[in-house]
């Protein structure tokens, strides 16, 4: 059998807080590679410190893809970062370097590495309509709708999440085919890379806890309230009849920040609400890398030297 000549790409997946950006830069800078993000909050400029996004020595020290390519106000899909991630790996490739992807967001992972079922485009009128609906009967009310024509989706998509709500409901009105069936259709072309997947993962879910507490306290002693100060002044968000419905606002601590700033709640409130939807964010990161069969699990405090075998018996030869 010939051997696989693919080009070689590593991808370091986890839940949030788990150290797979500072794992990703000393492997990049150790083996001449290019990091690109798979995190659908750093695509956004202006989310940085409570996104957790690379400096900016960071990254000039290492070539990073896919930060900062959208405003707050606009959308980004994943079906759009499977085309720029394919391409940038593409180009990354192409100059003899070695591509890192870095994140956790699993619906991006998905689209990239296993392809998107075909299903129709985002539909403007359609989202404005039921953006609309939302304000008037709220987001639950949508979510009974769709477990109306959809039980399937609507099993797996939690009546607090509004963007999903929308695109499954979306998908039904233009098509009359549930997105469940949409999803069971052939998926598009796989990408043409061999990946070596790693998740890092704490053994300990206590440990993984104190991490992100930590990270919090941090980014709040950064300042993280003044930058989402910042983004409420912005004439593109202020524009936005409802923010917090943005996907770049719902990001985790996002949407709790400004909430605070809307007076809803105090600031102890605000920390435990966002440390909470953090921990919440994990759990389902969690539930959907345990889904990966052909992913390889580590500790990133006890299996440093594992992590290095692996890597070393995957560029053998390259």
């Amino acid at each position: 059998m010939p051997a696989d000549q693919r080009p070689l790409a590593i991808a370091l997946m986890g839940p949030t807080a788990s150290g797979k950006t500072a794992l990703a830069m000393a492997w990049a800078q150790r083996l001449g590679g290019e990091i690109v993000s798979v995190d659908s909050a750093l695509v956004y400029r202006g989310l940085d410190i409570g996104a957790a996004k690379p400096d900016v020595a960071m990254r000039a020290a290492v070539p990073h893809h896919l930060i900062d390519v959208r405003d707050p106000w606009q959308t980004y899909s994943a079906a759009e970062f499977a085309a720029d991630a394919r391409a940038a790996l593409t180009d990354i490739a192409a100059r003899g370097r070695l591509p890192i992807l870095a994140g956790g967001t699993g619906l991006y992972f998905q689209a990239l590495l296993q392809g998107l079922a075909p299903m129709p485009e985002a539909d403007p009128a359609t989202r404005a309509a039921i953006s609309a609906e939302a304000k008037a009967r709220g987001w639950p009310a949508l979510h009974a709708e769709l477990a109306q024509v959809d039980p399937v989706a609507a099993a797996r998509i939690h009546a607090t999440d509004p963007q999903r709500i929308q695109r499954a409901l979306e998908v039904f009105r233009l098509s009359g085919k549930p997105i469940s069936q949409w999803q069971r259709e052939p998926q598009r072309e796989r990408l043409p890379f061999r990946v070596l997947k790693l998740v890092l993962a704490t053994r300990d879910r206590a440990v993984l806890h104190a991490r992100i507490e930590r990270r919090f306290d941090a980014m709040l002693a950064d300042g993280f309230l003044d930058e989402v100060q910042r983004l409420r002044m912005l004439s593109g968000l202020q524009a936005v009849a409802a923010p917090l419905d943005l996907p770049a606002i719902r990001a985790v601590g996002y949407r709790q920040a400004w909430q605070h700033l809307d007076g809803a709640y105090g600031r102890d409130e605000f920390r435990s609400r966002a440390i909470f939807a953090t921990r919440q964010l994990a759990k389902r990161q969690l539930t959907w890398l345990r889904g990966q069969l052909d992913a390889r699990w580590f500790d990133p405090d006890g299996d440093a030297d594992l992590l290095e075998t692996a890597l070393a018996l995957f560029l053998r030869g390259r």
